[in-house]
């Protein structure tokens, strides 16, 4: 039977006790900073050469949904009744609302250093040691909507424009197209500095600190962040009924996107399953 994602605001105490509970258990063991390893690893751009698989590319949202899926099975081995909750950054939109709660994942960063002080994964508790990073630095950091220079969470209309969009992605299948669902979600666009963000990019952005950048699973809100995103992909795929992920074949030799980009039956790193295997998951998961 599929178990439910819930909203992070709809969580009571005890559901929140042990998500929190296992989330630092998968910490204890040392899995979670593989987790951190692994999107370091796969996080490309356009500039790179090779395969894009997790980011800037139509294999965005697949390769995320089996991420956090691989997550949950982590929790799920330490709490059978744990799942990923989402975070509705369309609603929940204050500094202290859900997730921002000392019973969850704590709040912003203090000013001085930006280093998360309340909640269970700050750095004083001891059982929240960044170990996988592009610094040194071992402690959790957030700086909520970048005072200095003023970011805001995307809007619900910001959202709809995208679940607007029929097509899955277009060419060419990078972080420049105009069209399509995927990267109108993902949020790159041709403007510069704040305005090249939107959707997901944006929100990474309002986070600051350990969101920016590839080791951003650092910050346990990336989860809840990107199982809003997923719902975004559920609620697209039933919008536009028979819509599915594209490219269905690879580009042939010759493009520039040859070997950069997964299609549909193609494998998806580092896992053996295919783009087309994870756009229908509603016998392993469905949201409240």
């Amino acid at each position: 039977m599929a178990y439910v994602r819930k909203d992070a605001a709809t969580l009571t105490r005890a559901e929140q006790r042990r998500f929190v509970k296992a989330l630092l258990e998968v910490k204890r063991r040392g899995e979670y900073d593989e987790f951190v390893r692994t999107h370091v690893e796969y996080f490309s751009s356009d500039g790179e050469p090779g395969l894009r698989a997790a980011h800037m590319g139509p294999s965005f949202l697949p390769w995320h949904r089996r991420f956090l899926l691989e997550l949950e099975r982590a929790l799920r081995r330490v709490d059978s009744s744990v799942t990923v909750p989402y975070w509705d950054w369309t609603r929940d939109r204050t500094t202290t609302s859900a997730p921002w709660t000392d019973r969850l994942l704590g709040g912003d960063g203090r000013r001085s250093d930006h280093q998360v002080m309340t909640g269970p994964f700050a750095y004083r508790h001891g059982n929240w040691t960044i170990k996988v990073n592009v610094t040194d630095r071992e402690f959790l950091t957030r700086e909520f909507g970048r005072p200095r220079r003023p970011v805001d969470l995307p809007t619900k209309s910001e959202l709809a424009w995208a679940l607007k969009d029929p097509v899955y992605d277009a060419a060419p299948w990078d972080s420049t197209v105009t069209r399509g669902f995927r990267n109108k979600l993902e949020g790159w666009d041709t403007g510069r500095g704040d305005t090249a963000w939107r959707n997901h990019n944006r929100v990474h952005g309002w986070v600051g600190g350990d969101m920016l950048g590839g080791a951003s699973v650092n910050d346990p809100v990336f989860w809840l962040h990107h199982a809003f995103i997923d719902l975004q992909w559920y609620r697209w795929q039933r919008r536009h009924r028979g819509a599915r992920y594209l490219p269905a074949a690879p580009p042939r030799q010759g493009d520039r996107q040859h070997g950069r980009i997964v299609a549909r039956r193609q494998r998806l790193p580092p896992w053996d399953v295919t783009p087309e295997e994870l756009e229908d998951v509603g016998r392993i998961y469905r949201y409240g």
